[in-house]
């Protein structure tokens, strides 16, 4: 008993430290390598007081009267510019592009004339919008405007849905096969990956988001099926232990990560027909038409992936694996069809998570590695293994990431949705929808 539980310690000190050097790897690589290659970026929010994030101002960076790049600000205000190297640059903003009614605090200061930029080291730089807030005791706190909390609320709910898509795969394969997936993270990317070139004319004529959205979800679901028929299915057959598994699904996601950034690079790349879109103002609500896109795709969905999970025979089968693998298959069901099935269907919903993720905020390399802990938090907090768990821990993800923004830096909202997490977990372990079960 005791060599088994100093094998099971050991084996889980490896995984995280394979964790670790798994998000460590490109920030050590990039400061060991050559300086004058270290990738450098000056980047922003464009924030209102009454109008919440602004998206679509165009913003460009200049050397000397060069311009070295452009960007357009994504649906959280959110912009960044990679810039050739350390050195002092012009920053200037296109006042035109501010949606109506927002304007530059100093309408004659649209450009910053000398930021500096230093070796290995991002810059951010602040346009200020709106007028200035009126001074007030230290001591009095001002709760947010009801338009903004209107407006995070509708973020998170379109987040949440989001992640909840992505999350659906992870969950399923966990239930069906007992399988830590890292690289379900990576199929997030490449769906997102695939509807930008088929999109964008790079492969291909260059559909429409539509078209390409949905040859990127089949394509991500075949590789799926490949994943299972290929890798997956031997070691399994093999009885290969689940921390081994784990292992190579980490190997697995950084051959993965990598490979994008090799062919795509690591530049910001909206979808043509969602580059910039005027903003659409119901009272205090402020949206954009491909908010309601992507959240009318997302809901009907997940409609029909309740339907066929309550109303179909395969949906039953899934259950039914999910329960108790071997009494399914002593039953009667194809165990090893209804996994391969579970793969196709999970890399097809994450890929559609990356089409709606990136449709918001643009394509990158790294979106699914970015997006994988709050995908793993919703699955966890949902109930590990439940068909419906993922759904309820997406949305709750969502919406409190979201609305955290209100009174901490944006960088920090998965931080508070996380922290919330472990505070659920501390008093109901199995998660919102799991079922608490007698181990020993």
């Amino acid at each position: 008993m005791k060599s088994d539980l100093a094998r099971r310690l050991v084996c889980g000190a490896m995984v995280v430290v394979l964790a670790v050097l798994a998000v460590l790897a490109p920030r050590a690589s990039a400061q060991e390598g050559d300086p004058a290659e270290t990738e450098v970026a000056i980047f922003g929010a464009l924030d209102d007081a009454d109008h919440g994030p602004v998206e679509g101002a165009q913003i460009e960076v200049l050397l000397g009267e060069e311009v070295v790049g452009t960007a357009s600000s994504d649906a959280s205000g959110e912009w960044r510019i990679v810039v050739p190297g350390p050195g002092t640059y012009r920053v200037r903003i296109d006042p035109t592009t501010l949606p109506e009614g927002v304007s530059l605090r100093d309408p004659e200061r649209t450009e910053l004339p000398a930021v500096r930029v230093l070796e290995g080291r991002d810059k951010r730089v602040v346009f200020a919008l709106g007028e200035r807030a009126r001074p007030r005791p230290a001591d009095v706190v001002r709760p947010p405007s009801g338009n903004r909390v209107v407006n995070r609320l509708w973020t998170g709910l379109v987040v949440g849905i989001v992640i909840a898509l992505s999350s659906i795969g992870l969950s399923l394969v966990f239930g069906t096969t007992r399988l830590v997936n890292f690289a379900h993270g990576e199929m997030v990317t490449l769906g997102a990956l695939l509807a930008w070139l088929f999109s964008s004319g790079t492969v291909g004529p260059g559909w429409s988001l539509v078209i390409a959205g949905a040859v990127s979800i089949a394509l991500s679901g075949l590789f799926g099926a490949v994943q299972d028929r290929v890798l997956w299915r031997p070691l399994l057959d093999r009885r290969t232990d689940l921390i081994s598994l784990m292992i190579v699904s980490i190997g697995l996601a950084m051959l993965l990560r990598y490979t994008f950034t090799v062919f795509f690079g690591s530049n910001v790349r909206p979808f043509r027909e969602y580059a910039a879109q005027a903003p659409w103002v119901w009272g205090p609500l402020v949206l954009r038409p491909k908010q309601l896109v992507v959240l009318g795709v997302g809901i009907a969905v997940i409609a029909l992936y309740a339907l066929v999970l309550q109303k179909t025979r395969l949906g039953t089968a899934i259950r039914a694996t999910s329960d108790n693998r071997d009494l399914a298959e002593s039953s009667g069901i194809n165990v090893d069809r209804v996994v391969l099935l579970v793969w196709i269907a999970g890399s097809g919903l994450a890929a559609l998570g990356g089409v709606s993720y990136a449709t918001l905020y643009g394509v990158e390399w790294d979106i699914g590695f970015r997006l994988l802990l709050p995908i793993f938090a919703a699955v966890v907090l949902g109930g590990l293994g439940t068909a419906y768990g993922p759904l309820v821990g997406g949305l709750a993800i969502g919406l409190v990431s979201e609305l955290s923004t209100l009174w901490v830096p944006a960088e920090f909202k998965f931080a508070w949705a996380l922290f919330g997490l472990i505070v659920l977990l501390l008093i109901r372990p199995q998660g919102l929808l799991g079922r608490a079960e007698r181990v020993g």
